[in-house]
């Protein structure tokens, strides 16, 4: 348990804590929790490969607790903000993470795997592929911007509202280009989600004749 995989580790323990703030309506201590959280995602990796720390159980890890750590968030807007647009009078398509996109997203995850699972019965060991790391990032990016978005008018709201709006600490045009900029992140991490995994499928399709 070098340092590298404990920060692993660590990132799969702050999951619950991330539940337990987002659900309680911590929007802001949630958004502290993920932040840190994606940082050891970098770390860990940068860690391992410059002292030469890289092991088996990180390499199953890694990307495990990326998904983790993900996943639950993307399950916590859907069922939290697909409420909200209601109140907005926003079509839910519109809104983090339907359950729809979510439905494709994890199809992808369980497809990826599957295959992964064969391959390594093969004693074949697939590398994860640029466009599957793009996405992952570009998942992380629309997560913590949702979760500004929605922490702006909750207990974080005064702080971000400061951060973001200096000049004009109650105007909330920003708060739009803010949803706006969340909704086309989504979007693009559905659209990352799609190609990563049909190039995965396209290059390891020798899998299949197992």
């Amino acid at each position: 348990m070098n340092l590298p995989n404990k920060l692993t580790m660590s990132r799969i323990i702050a999951v619950p804590f991330f539940c337990a703030a987002f659900i309680s309506g911590s929007y802001f201590a949630a958004l502290i929790i993920f932040i840190l959280a994606s940082i050891t995602d970098s770390l860990d990796g940068k860690i391992a490969r410059k002292y030469n720390l890289v092991t088996n159980f990180g390499k199953i890890m890694d990307p495990l607790a990326d998904k983790i750590l993900v996943y639950a968030a993307m399950v916590l807007l859907t069922v939290d903000l697909s409420a909200l647009s209601a109140d907005w009078g926003i079509q839910a398509y519109f809104m983090p993470f339907p359950a729809w996109m979510l439905i494709v997203i994890l199809a992808r995850e369980f497809l990826i795997a599957g295959m992964r699972t064969v391959a390594a019965s093969e004693g074949v060991v697939i590398a994860a592929g640029m466009s599957g790391k793009i996405k992952t990032v570009l998942q992380m990016c629309a997560v913590i911007s949702w979760l500004i978005f929605y922490s702006m008018d909750n207990d974080g709201g005064w702080i971000l509202r400061r951060l973001f709006f200096a000049l004009s600490p109650e105007d909330d045009s920003l708060l739009w280009i803010f949803f706006m900029l969340s909704v086309a992140l989504t979007w693009a991490a559905l659209i990352a989600a799609v190609y990563s995994g049909i190039e995965y499928v396209v290059k390891n399709k020798e899998v299949f004749k197992h």
